[in-house]
């Protein structure tokens, strides 16, 4: 039901005059594996409505900009799953598309590979000034390249915003320390802060500027290995979750047996 539009063209009854605008970049393998790089981008090239000529330059120009250059003229079946990856993002771009759209780009890549794709992307976007829509459900490759977020689950929209706008900062400190975690929390306690401990975390409400001095000195008096102590920020992966994966548990003033005295949770 509904309709859609994209570039301002109805994708109902415009198709293949969008086409023209649009490069598609599929997750699947869907190279023949007998041509080589050169033949196929070019190839896709004069579907695009290229002369033959630019189809070519074209070609060598994409190419390169994917690290394809000297290998342009080996047969594609012979190519890496990297290099595959590669070969897709040059057809997609070839004819010189206002939009692009990437359907998981680093699929099947390793870590190295990942890198050398995101890099890509964002060099394709901010060199070429083309805009790039990424479909993937790996949330920091998500942070490393895109601006705008619109999160998607089950086919509900959940939200769509520009990606700084998910990761703000929170009211939070969170502090970690290599041992005397428990130690620290119910000292900080006990100086009338609101503490939680959240796996290896102490989570301390950040009731103003003086919070920093306060977990400092209780750090240093404690004489604890202070590993992290920064603001903590919204996570994408909070927009999937229907309740948290585990609960922090509130810490109490109250005397202790011991310096290091485990916290005992809120009732």
């Amino acid at each position: 039901a509904g309709r859609a539009a994209v570039l301002g063209f109805d994708t109902r009854t415009e198709g293949t005059e969008l086409r023209q605008y649009v490069g598609y970049m599929p997750e699947h393998d869907a190279l023949p594996p007998d041509l080589s790089a050169t033949e196929l981008v070019a190839h896709l090239a004069r579907i695009s409505g290229l002369p033959a000529a630019a189809a070519r330059e074209r070609t060598a120009e994409v190419l390169r900009h994917v690290g394809l250059y000297e290998e342009r003229y080996r047969q594609i079946g012979g190519y890496s799953t990297g290099m595959k990856q590669r070969v897709k993002l040059a057809q997609a771009l070839v004819h010189d598309p206002r939009l692009l759209l990437l359907d998981e780009p680093t699929n099947g890549l390793d870590p190295a590979g990942r890198d050398e794709m995101l890099e890509l992307i964002r060099r394709t976007g901010n060199e070429f000034g083309i805009a790039v829509i990424v479909a993937s459900h790996l949330l920091g490759e998500i942070e490393r390249v895109c601006d705008h977020l619109v999160a998607i689950e089950g086919g509900r929209l959940l939200r769509s915003a520009p990606l700084g706008s998910f990761t703000e900062r929170t009211g939070t400190l969170a502090v970690d320390v290599e041992d005397g975690r428990d130690a620290l929390a119910r000292r900080l306690a006990e100086r009338g802060l609101r503490v939680a401990i959240d796996g290896p975390s102490i989570l301390v409400d950040l009731v103003d500027e003086g919070l920093y001095d306060i977990v400092r000195d209780t750090v240093d008096d404690l004489g604890l290995p202070l590993v992290r102590m920064e603001q903590r920020r919204h996570r994408l992966e909070d927009l999937f979750r229907d309740a948290p994966a585990g609960v922090p548990v509130v810490i109490e003033a109250g005397p202790a047996s011991g310096p290091d005295a485990p916290a005992e949770p809120a009732p």
